[in-house]
């Protein structure tokens, strides 16, 4: 290649289109194209997960004429591989000066300044952008072979995957949509997946959560949420109920895409666990446990599905051994992961059950729901060993006490102008729920 001056474009491609040609094709006038092609975990971290992987992202972009050479991009920060490649040129779209990128775009301009480097803005394609197309991709995306797949993918490519309750439509709608700009880290946070609660899915049908609500009616409120979302959904399936039933509703939840259940192994009429032993709480026989869990995997068609064995013996004060003896026996039965629970504040047996648990189960799916014990980030709870952490009930939580006072103020008033501040206009409200747009 001789002399020739080189030109970084760092992409990621999950869908190719004329934006993307257009900015490579800018950039061979400069010399040759390098594309910084960003990894699947790179993505992973600000969006969803690409549709292509990365293999096939590539060999994409090596048929395009203008590109010289593909490196791998494995985050958003250029630092590591501007400093190894120095490129003449960066180049990028001038729509990267606000939002999340323009952190990126200052540390870019940083990092060519240190060897005299150049930043060649290109005006911004309009007319096409990868957001919109992830509009019109939705109903693709919310197909149930595709959704269903979706949290095995998350636990591949993520260091651990975050979940929020989601109770109805409205509640889907929030843990779809929102995102949290991190400076520091630059990156966008945002929830991976949907936790079906019994406890919430209840509570706003105002039942007592002791497996009142059938599935039929949990089936109902799944689909509600999954009209209007994409994420995967976990589903907390209690007891699973009679080994006979589970077998059959694992067909049904697998057929309507949700990823995954996960049942807990206690026996009589089913008590919140966060009671504790205030409350009678009747283990179920281990080996009766994983009866059930081996008919239900062997009777889910696809491979995607997941069943998680929930272990209650902290709860019950069955003691650590008993907990390890259970996880084990439920892993060779055929769970795909374990959910430990613990009402204990200090979290000490939280960490000690889980280092134990890694000794003969290194790589397994570890859930954690740490209600009780939110005093430890997710950063830390991952560092402890969890693979999925579960917020399991906050949003029920705050609705509540929300809609309590403002009740209880228009009485005190006997009129509604002193809530006005708390509430949302009537203005918003229409604007959250998107129309369906005429095609």
């Amino acid at each position: 290649m001789g002399m020739n001056k080189t030109v970084y474009i760092a992409i990621s491609a999950d869908i190719i289109h004329s934006g993307h040609v257009n900015i490579i094709r800018e950039g061979a006038k400069y010399g040759d194209v390098i594309i910084g092609l960003l990894t699947d975990e790179a993505i992973a971290s600000y969006k969803r997960p690409p549709l292509l992987d990365y293999d096939q992202r590539k060999a994409l972009l090596e048929s395009i004429r203008y590109v010289s050479k593909i490196v791998k991009q494995s985050t958003l920060s250029y630092a590591d591989n501007l400093r190894e490649l120095k490129p003449d040129y960066v180049l990028h779209g001038d729509d990267w000066k606000t939002g999340i990128q323009s952190d990126v775009r200052v540390e870019v301009l940083e990092i060519l300044n240190e060897y005299g480097g150049k930043l060649i803005e290109v005006p911004y394609t309009s007319g096409v952008s990868g957001s919109e197309l992830d509009q019109k991709l939705l109903p693709i995306l919310n197909t149930p072979d595709i959704r269903r797949g979706k949290l095995r993918k998350l636990l591949r490519l993520k260091p651990y995957v975050r979940v929020m309750e989601a109770s109805n439509g409205l509640s889907g709608l929030i843990v779809e949509n929102v995102k949290y700009s991190d400076p520091k880290t630059m990156t966008v946070k945002e929830y991976d997946a949907m936790w079906v609660s019994s406890l919430c899915d209840s509570s706003f049908k105002g039942k007592p959560d002791i497996e009142l609500v059938d599935l039929t009616s949990r089936i109902n409120t799944i689909n509600e949420i999954m009209e209007v979302t994409t994420k995967p959904i976990i589903l907390d399936g209690d007891t699973g109920g009679k080994l006979e039933h589970f077998v059959y509703n694992v067909r049904t939840l697998e057929r309507l895409g949700v990823s995954a259940i996960i049942i807990e192994d206690k026996t009589g009429l089913k008590q919140n666990s966060l009671f504790g032993t205030d409350a009678k709480q009747v283990l179920e026989d281990p080996d009766a446990f994983c009866d059930k869990i081996r008919a239900g995997k062997q009777a889910q068609v696809t491979r995607d599905f997941m069943i998680f064995a929930r272990l209650e013996s902290l709860i019950a004060k069955a003691g650590m051994e008993d907990a390890l003896m259970r996880a084990k026996k439920y892993l060779e039965a055929g769970a795909d992961g374990i959910m430990i629970h613990s009402k204990e504040k200090d979290g000490s047996e939280i960490i000690e059950f889980l280092r134990k648990l890694r000794e003969f189960a290194p790589a397994v799916p570890v859930i954690l729901v740490p209600t009780t014990y939110n005093q430890f980030t997710e950063e830390e709870l991952h560092e402890f060993g969890a693979d999925i952490i579960i917020h399991a009930n906050h949003l029920l939580r705050s609705a509540y006490p929300a809609m309590l006072h403002t009740a209880e103020k228009i009485l005190e008033c006997g009129r509604s102008k002193e809530v006005d501040s708390q509430i949302m206009s009537i203005k918003e409200v229409l604007a959250l729920i998107p129309e369906a747009k005429q095609s």
